[in-house]
C-alpha cells in the first residue's frame, strides 16, 4: 500500500490544522484588513508591516521566537499557565496559533485589497437610508468583498497545508498531535523510504497546483492577493 495509516493520520491533522486556522484568520483578520484599508492613522504603515512580517521572515525565525514566547519562561507560557492552560509548544493548540500568525498576511492583505476597491459610496448610499455600522459592514462591504474573502480562505488554507518550519520549531514531530504532513514527507526522506515520500510529496503537488488553478481561473477571484 502506497501509504500507510502514519501518513492518512498525519494527512487528516493537517487537514483539522488548516481549516480551524483558516477559520480563526478570517475571525481575527477582517476586522484587521478592515482598519488597515480605512484608517488614515499613523499606525497603518508600522501594524501593517508586522501583519506582512511572515512574507519576508524564515519560518525557523518566526518559530523560534514563539517557541520561546510560549514556553514555560515565557510571557505568553506564564500567561497560558496563570490559566491553567499549561504551555503551547508541542501541542496542537500551538500549532494553530503558530499557522495563524505565519499566515496572517495571506489571510489580510486579499481582504484589505478587497475592502479599499469597495470605495466610500456604497457605505455613503447606506448611510443615507440610515444603516447603522454594523448593518453596513455585514450587508454592504462584506457581500462587496465576496472575491476577497474565497482568495483569502484559499490562500490561507493553502498556506498552511505547505507549512514546516513553523510548525517543526513549535510542534516537534509527535505522531497523532503535531506531524503534519510536511513534516511526515521529512520523515519519509530522512528514511530513505522514497516511495511513501512521493505519493506524499506528489499529492501536495497536485493540491497546490489545483488551489491555484481555482484562485486564477475563477472569473470572480482576481490573480495575485484577490479584491
Amino acid at each position: 500500500m502506497p501509504l500507510t495509516a502514519e501518513d492518512f493520520a498525519a494527512i487528516w491533522l493537517t487537514i483539522q490544522l488548516a481549516s480551524l486556522t483558516t477559520v480563526l484568520l478570517l475571525v481575527v483578520g477582517t476586522p484587521i484588513a478592515w482598519w488597515l484599508a480605512h484608517t488614515s492613522s499613523r499606525l497603518k504603515g508600522p501594524i501593517g508591516a508586522l501583519v506582512a512580517l511572515p512574507l519576508v521572515l524564515p519560518p525557523t525565525v518566526i518559530g523560534f521566537y514563539l517557541l520561546v514566547s510560549m514556553g514555560p519562561h515565557g510571557f505568553i507560557g506564564q500567561l497560558t499557565q496563570s490559566l491553567g492552560l499549561g504551555v503551547l509548544p508541542f501541542t496542537f493548540a500551538g500549532l494553530v496559533v503558530g499557522s495563524m500568525i505565519y499566515s496572517l498576511p495571506f489571510v489580510v492583505q486579499p481582504l484589505q485589497n478587497a475592502f479599499a476597491a469597495i470605495g466610500p459610496r456604497p457605505l455613503e448610499v447606506a448611510a443615507t437610508l440610515r444603516a447603522g455600522p454594523w448593518d453596513s459592514f455585514f450587508n454592504v462591504a462584506l457581500p462587496l468583498a465576496r472575491p476577497g474573502l474565497i482568495s483569502a480562505s484559499i490562500l490561507g488554507f493553502a498556506h498552511t497545508v505547505g507549512e514546516f518550519g513553523v510548525v517543526l520549531m513549535i510542534g516537534g514531530n509527535i505522531p497523532d498531535k503535531t506531524r503534519v504532513v510536511s513534516v511526515q514527507i521529512y520523515d519519509r526522506v530522512e528514511a530513505m523510504e522514497y516511495a511513501q515520500a512521493h505519493w506524499l510529496a506528489g499529492g501536495m503537488l497536485v493540491f497546490s497546483f489545483l488551489i491555484l488553478l481555482a484562485l486564477y481561473s475563477s472569473r470572480r477571484i482576481k490573480p495575485g492577493w484577490g479584491g
